[in-house]
């Protein structure tokens, strides 16, 4: 199985790099800390959810704003970035209705983006997420302390091999697991992302707050948790169902924050979630089985895209970084497979699809 690695541009200019993997409907995972494309493909921390998540499924993964193969330097490295983040991607694959999978602060992510856009979410699975950060769990003088302490200590170590923070950093998100695991989780230390970065990641996540936005979810939602979960508390998952309509909560046996493939919870997670996201928990909520214009590469897609946000063929060279002529050819592709003769008609047919969401409501 390959991943094929393409980029985008945001609204404000970051460069977001996203993966697919797998055929089938799509499922679309949103971003969540100490991501990096290319390293989680072949790590064995995470390698077995992106082949077991790309079986009847299109994978759909990115590394947010200021880590992985997404830019480092971001002016804006708020909560709601994160969130219109997954739009663009969203809209990048021309996406209208689609399942998400939101894990630790990529639940929340994908909940605000689900109260934000009801019409466009049609599941969510969150798994070791959590509706309330660190200081909105507990603002009280002590954990405030803790949790400046915990940001100095990522000043200091962040990112240094084999140092003492390294090590409590990965035995903390993972107690059981092996050597080699522990290695590679401390390489995507040195990868993921810069020092400053990380402390402005953990700054965020100790104030992310969507117990409001979670009342709102309208999308069918099962929550999973390790109930021995050493970095999010069980009870964050008790929460977090309890504000979500209808929400299922399935508690697995584990202490685990990333979830391991020989762990016993590991295939209850995923029976869980496939039936899930198979319709049996949800038969009056169609599931979304094809994107629009399936001929199209993933190439003419992006194309489309920005020529349905108005963008022109320099800008689209520019973006996509492709020569015009390349441009030209995708859209003379692009216009036969959609039966259309002028740029106008395209731009019609897109919208009316689902691309160009950002431009279309602006206007």
């Amino acid at each position: 199985m390959e991943q094929r690695i393409r980029l985008c541009l945001t609204p404000d200019g970051v460069r977001l790099a996203y993966a697919i993997s797998g055929h089938g409907p799509p499922l679309l995972k949103a971003a969540n800390w100490l991501s990096h494309l290319d390293h989680d493909w072949r790590s064995p921390v995470w390698r077995h959810w992106m082949r077991e998540l790309s079986t009847g499924f299109s994978l759909i993964r990115y590394d947010e704003r200021g880590c992985g193969l997404s830019d480092w330097d971001v002016a804006d490295f708020s909560f709601d970035a994160w969130v219109r983040d997954l739009e663009t991607i969203a809209d990048a694959r021309g996406l209208t209705r689609f399942p998400i999978l939101g894990i630790s602060q990529g639940a929340a992510v994908a909940v605000a983006f689900a109260a934000r856009h009801p019409e466009r979410v049609s599941a969510l699975v969150l798994y070791g997420g959590y509706a309330r950060g660190r200081l909105r769990r507990d603002p009280s003088p002590e954990k405030v302390e803790e949790a400046e302490l915990l940001l100095r200590l990522t000043h200091l170590g962040w990112g240094q091999r084999q140092s003492a923070y390294c090590q409590v950093f990965s035995r903390l998100f993972m107690p059981d697991a092996t050597p080699e695991r522990i290695v590679w989780l401390d390489e995507l230390q040195m990868h993921t992302t810069s020092t400053a970065n990380a402390v402005r990641f953990q700054s965020v996540f100790f104030d992310i707050d969507v117990t409001a936005e979670a009342r709102l979810v309208r999308a069918p939602t099962l929550v999973l948790h390790a109930r021995d979960d050493g970095v999010i508390p069980v009870e964050e998952a008790r929460v977090l169902s309890s504000l979500i309509p209808d929400a299922r909560l399935v508690l697995l046996d584990g202490r685990n924050h990333v979830l391991q493939e020989d762990e016993p919870a590991w295939p209850i997670f995923l029976s869980e979630t496939r039936r899930f996201l198979g319709g049996s928990a949800h038969d009056d909520e169609p599931f979304a089985t094809s994107e629009p214009f399936p001929t199209l590469t993933e190439r003419e897609r992006a194309v489309l895209e920005l020529i349905a946000r108005g963008s022109g063929n320099s800008q689209i060279a520019s973006s996509l970084f492709i020569s015009p002529k390349t441009v030209r050819n995708h859209i003379t592709s692009i216009f036969r497979k959609l039966g259309v003769d002028t740029r106008p008609q395209a731009i019609v047919a897109a919208r009316t699809a689902g691309f160009g969401r950002l431009s279309a409501e602006r206007d």
